[in-house]
């Protein structure tokens, strides 16, 4: 993280660490075969095999206080995961002790009031905070002296996750505290996180059962004095998609998403506060932190569904799922089909035309619903491209949405992108699997079942077939039209993904059933890019989609 994501913030006591790069000995070839690159080659030498360099960073730095959980599944444990998971450095203040487990709550230690305040003064008189988020605070005491620490020692963002009772339905806290949360620290909040119980239990304990319930609470919540109000609607009635509701006085958002069917539940409250405040440390505003938040829980529920720990009735997650290798083999990829459902293609003249950078585009294809982006760049010198694409996945890192490099493997391997996507005649898709290795996601244009056998083989993830239609971006491009699409999808063992002429008019048409099971979603450049308004066209196009695919992509939800 660079400094310059923490402007405006409090910085007294920002620490610094070394950063250290290490490239392999390739690089040195790709600086050879590319002499006027960016200093990422240039500045090595033609025979090293590894350089080091040292740069100083600012860390963001989140300060959670909240109760130890002995199961790890929730509390200062899932905050610490979560944290160290978006790469945010995260301190902690345990108010509370608890026995606990995926059965429940078997007992709780009340941490003494100036003992919290002890903690608390200890990391902010040293390594600081940029955000401090609440969970668990069990007495009266422990609130008011968070609140007079917070006072002498303000920090850029409070996060105030209102634990009133665990997901086993054991109380955390009694209406004494219920009454100082509500007059003394939700009024310094900056987002407050409650669940529908702790909603209903902060206006009265009025039923809050359905969207209008919720944002009638989000506004007599606002009325505390938090800035914003984020009501979470996990407890909806109904196994299909569920909303949060998020309200800052002035405008809503109803933040929708696809639920996970698992058990794996416990310590999702405390991971989604935990996120965002995360991603606030990073310099964030408010919408954009949550919606990432909101995309790294839904990740780690769907790699958490199948996990069998503990024996009760909620399982913890794993948090720090990209690390692990539980029930996955060690060439397992990380490539979701359902990702192509909206590809969206950018393409540097049209960018040009209308004035807009590509990470300006790619940040509007994905607000607009895009699921998956390809970087195409053709007339940019390769150290222009490099500086492009790590722009651009910087914005799709944010929102956790996948890039890939159209062609250029140097590119893809020096920002570290997600995959890339070959053509016929690019680089054999078997060398680019041996130099990517296992997790990266390669994609391939075929145009016939052969072809695509051949990209299977060879270790391709993904095809890209057509152009279906007619298309101005690519010249001499023979047209397959739908049954030709049809017989590349039915020869080929892995998802296609159709591309060349699609728009909002006829991307229903391709998509429209029946249609063959591997055939998962559109590539689309002109009706995107070569647009005024990139998040508006995106929608469009995504709008037609969730009409035509009756199981829509849960990767981005739209809005």
């Amino acid at each position: 993280m660079q400094g310059a994501n923490l402007v405006g913030f409090n910085t007294n006591f920002l620490p610094t660490f070394p950063i250290f790069k290490t490239t392999q000995h390739l690089f040195c070839h790709l600086k050879q075969a590319y002499p006027t690159a960016s200093s990422t080659f240039a500045s090595m030498g033609n025979d090293e095999f590894t350089t080091t360099t040292t740069t100083t960073v600012r860390v963001p730095r989140v300060l959670t206080v909240a109760g130890s959980d002995s199961g790890a599944g929730a509390g200062i444990q899932a905050d610490m995961k979560a944290c160290a998971a978006l790469g945010v450095y995260c301190t902690t203040v345990i108010t509370a002790v608890t026995a606990q487990n995926t059965a429940g709550v078997q007992g709780i230690h009340t941490v003494p009031a100036d003992f919290v305040e002890k903690q608390m003064l200890s990391v902010l008189t040293d390594i600081g905070a940029d955000v401090v988020k609440t969970g668990m605070l069990p007495t009266v005491d422990i609130i008011r002296s968070i609140c007079d620490v917070l006072k002498t020692y303000p920090v850029t963002a409070l996060v105030v996750d209102p634990v009133l009772v665990a997901t086993s339905g054991d109380e955390l806290a009694g209406p004494a505290v219920l009454d100082v949360l509500r007059e003394e620290l939700l009024p310094m909040a900056d987002l407050v996180t409650p669940n529908l119980p702790e909603a209903s239990a902060l206006i009265g304990g009025e039923n809050v059962v359905n969207i209008s319930d919720m944002r009638e609470a989000a506004q007599a919540i606002h009325a505390l004095g938090p800035r914003n109000v984020l009501v979470k609607g996990g407890h909806l009635p109904g196994t299909g998609g569920m909303v949060d509701v998020l309200y800052d006085g002035v405008d809503w958002h109803e933040l929708s998403g696809s639920r996970v069917e698992t058990h794996n539940t416990h310590g999702t409250g405390c991971t989604l506060a935990s996120a965002i405040a995360a991603e606030l440390a990073k310099g964030h505003p408010m919408l954009p932190a949550i919606l990432a938040a909101k995309q790294y829980l839904a990740d780690t529920l769907q790699q958490s569904a199948g996990l069998n720990i503990g024996r009760g009735a909620q399982g913890p997650l794993n948090h720090l799922y990209k690390l692990s290798n539980w029930g996955k083999t060690s060439t397992e990829r990380q490539f979701k089909p359902e990702a192509l459902l909206l590809y969206a293609v950018t393409d540097a003249a049209m960018n040009k035309r209308w004035g807009r950078s590509t990470a300006d585009a790619v940040r509007g294809a994905i607000e607009g619903g895009a699921t998956i982006i390809q970087i195409r760049e053709k007339e940019a010198e390769t150290g222009e491209f490099l500086r492009e694409a790590e722009a651009s996945l910087k914005v799709a890192r944010h929102y956790g949405i996948p890039l890939l490099i159209n062609d250029r493997i140097d590119i893809a391997m020096a920002c570290d992108a997600d995959g890339i996507h070959l053509g016929q005649s690019d680089l054999p898709v078997a060398q680019a699997r041996a130099l990517l290795g296992p997790e990266k996601i390669i994609g391939v244009s075929c145009k016939t079942p052969e072809q695509a056998e051949k990209a299977w083989k060879d270790g391709a993830d993904y095809i890209g077939s057509g152009g279906v239609y007619p298309t101005t971006t690519k010249k001499d491009n023979k047209t397959i039209g739908l049954d030709g699409l049809r017989e590349v999808c039915y020869g080929s063992p892995i998802p296609v993904v159709a591309i060349g002429g699609i728009s909002t008019s006829n991307a229903g048409q391709v998509m429209q059933e029946p249609r063959p099971q591997n055939l998962k979603g559109v590539a689309v450049v002109s009706a995107l890019f070569n647009q005024a308004d990139v998040v508006a066209s995106t929608q469009a196009l995504r709008s037609v989609l969730a009409r035509t695919v009756k199981k829509s992509s849960p990767v981005v939800p739209l809005l």
